[in-house]
């Protein structure tokens, strides 16, 4: 049972943006990904919000997700966070034992 964890880093002046290219290019993405249970980190933009990014934060379970609260790492997101003055929308979801059904799967193209 995976964990995902949207969340939306509202700013302005572009400083969502400005925090996750910190966030990429200090290695604390590289960091984060590395960590045992983590299954995605990824940020995306919105096309029609340019003062937002969507980070979609995966884990194995809710173990993960606390050894990574209690890491070294989050003392650094929360600086940058505080840095750029960004807000958050949360939203977590958990993923289900049966996976993409196959009336679902008609609809994909892989």
């Amino acid at each position: 049972m995976a964990i995902t964890v949207n969340i939306y880093y509202t700013g302005v002046d572009g400083n969502a943006r400005k925090f996750a290219e910190e966030m990429v290019l200090s290695g604390v993405v590289s960091d984060i990904r590395a960590e045992d249970g983590n299954l995605k980190y990824e940020y995306f933009f919105p096309m029609d919000d340019r003062e937002t990014v969507l980070l979609i934060d995966s884990w194995e379970n809710q173990q993960s997700i606390d050894v990574h609260h209690a890491s070294p790492m989050m003392k650094k997101i929360i600086e940058l966070r505080e840095k750029y003055d960004l807000h958050m929308k949360v939203e977590r979801y958990v993923s289900d034992e049966f996976g993409i059904s196959e009336t679902d799967q008609s609809f994909i193209k892989a």
